[in-house]
């Protein structure tokens, strides 16, 4: 029978066994592609979808095609996010090269681009270090480019965006990724079926080099053997090298001090938690991509709770379409506080708030809460206020406008200009410093 057929079968099944919002948010959106050795082939719109057609609906999908042919297996895959039509009239030579190039993709996922990258002040600069590699691969002054960073924070989508950047390009280029375990393991392959000549020219054939994770190199001698001499060639033919880590070069042990000297000759570009307004940026982008409206105040709330890294924040909007989605219900607050607390849990949930922090202050600096919103420009009432709007900016990294508001209406630059003045206490007066400090340890900021 014809795919489309089966599919057609099936897909009628699923809308008259499943609920009208279940079919009309997951199994409407997949798209049969064929059948190869009975195996049946969907592509899912997305990498969000994908996810959740997986772990939600695979077995059910695969049930109705049994129905059909007992001998169907299923296979979900995710569509090409920007796939050209060629058509069938001999191509020039430049979209024969950018063909050839899209063929390396292999385990380079497409939608890690630089325009889906959303830069704050926490990465800007890794994402500009990473554009340029992407540009012109090779130069001296960002050869080799270590980007590093904790876990979560874009360091491999900007390892991929550089390989989607360089094989989009019309350049003819060898773009190889791996991580550090593909690496690894290839190089343990390679030994053991008597093939170290092959897997050497897999490495040092390339023009760009991209290895994810190097880390976990951290005591395997004969891997970082191999890497030392792969590094070495790419390096002195003038091959760009890129490599992520979650920390410093210098800060790595188990590494062999040759690696880490040639580590730390390079380029190193850091990347740091997101900022509040980032983190909304990254909730918004995330929202869109899906369809889904959600109140700025509710992204707001998340972001000012989930500060960790931007997986756990797009772990926080999946999971708010998902309830939304099954329930039927509309997105609300309570929904919203119940998806902060089952990330964070009731303890992370009840950190430190802007109210604990002015009653913290208004505690040390002798005035009341009513002074602190006031008017008053008396000077203990103006500097607790200072003080408030700093703890509110650097520990609960709250908008201006936002701690305006709670500070008796106040404008953004009035907390900018807060912000600065207790800076420049903290470095010049230890009396005021020692007061700020013992805010610190009652709140259990420090």
């Amino acid at each position: 029978m014809d795919y489309k057929k089966i599919w057609k079968k099936t897909d009628e099944d699923l809308k008259s066994s499943l609920p009208a919002h279940a079919y009309e948010a997951w199994i409407e959106t997949l798209s049969p592609v064929g059948i190869t050795n009975d195996i049946f082939i969907v592509e899912a719109p997305n990498q969000f979808a994908y996810d959740w057609i997986i772990n939600n609906y695979q077995d059910i999908i695969l049930s109705s095609l049994k129905e059909i042919d007992s001998a169907l297996q299923l296979k979900v895959s995710i569509a090409p996010q920007s796939e050209q039509n060629i058509s069938s009239v001999e191509l020039d030579k430049e979209e024969t090269t950018k063909q050839s190039n899209a063929g390396k993709r292999n385990n380079i996922n497409p939608s890690n681009i630089f325009s889906s990258f959303i830069e704050g002040p926490n990465n800007i600069f890794a994402k500009n270090a990473a554009h340029k590699v992407a540009s012109a691969p090779g130069t001296a002054d960002f050869n080799p480019l270590i980007i590093y960073g904790g876990v979560g924070l874009g360091k491999t989508h900007l390892l991929h965006s550089i390989a989607n950047e360089l094989i989009g390009s019309k350049k003819e280029i060898n773009v190889v990724l791996a991580s550090s375990e593909k690496f690894t393991n290839d190089f343990i392959a390679s030994i053991q079926e008597n093939k170290t000549l092959d897997f050497s020219k897999v490495y040092r054939n390339a023009d760009v080099l991209l290895i994810d994770d190097i880390q976990f190199f951290q005591g395997k001698e004969q891997t970082q053997e191999q890497f030392f001499h792969t590094f070495n060639e790419l390096y002195t033919n003038g091959k760009q090298i890129v490599m992520t880590a979650d920390r410093y070069p210098g800060e790595m042990v188990g590494l062999q001090d040759r690696l880490l000297s040639r580590f730390e000759s390079g380029l190193h570009a850091d990347i740091q938690p997101p900022d509040f307004e980032t983190r909304v940026a990254i909730l918004s982008t995330k929202a869109k991509q899906n369809n889904m409206k959600i109140e700025g105040s509710h992204l707001e709330k998340i972001a000012s709770h989930v500060r960790t890294n931007i997986r756990d924040l797009e772990s926080c909007v999946t999971k708010i379409f998902a309830h939304a989605t099954l329930s039927g219900d509309k997105i609300n607050e309570a929904l919203v506080e119940s998806i902060i607390r089952e990330r964070l849990g009731d303890q992370g949930y009840g950190q430190v708030n802007m109210q604990d922090v002015v009653s913290g202050v208004c505690s040390i600096f002798s005035v009341s809460q009513e002074e602190m919103v006031g008017q008053s420009r008396r000077k203990n009432i103006a500097e607790a206020r200072q003080v408030a709007a700093y703890l509110a900016r650097e520990v609960l990294d709250m908008p201006l406008s936002e701690i305006g508001v709670h500070l008796g209406g106040r404008d953004h630059t009035t907390i900018m200009h807060a912000h600065k003045k207790v800076s420049e206490l903290l470095k010049n007066d230890d009396k005021f410093k020692r007061r700020v400090d013992i805010i610190y340890n009652e709140l259990n900021l420090s």
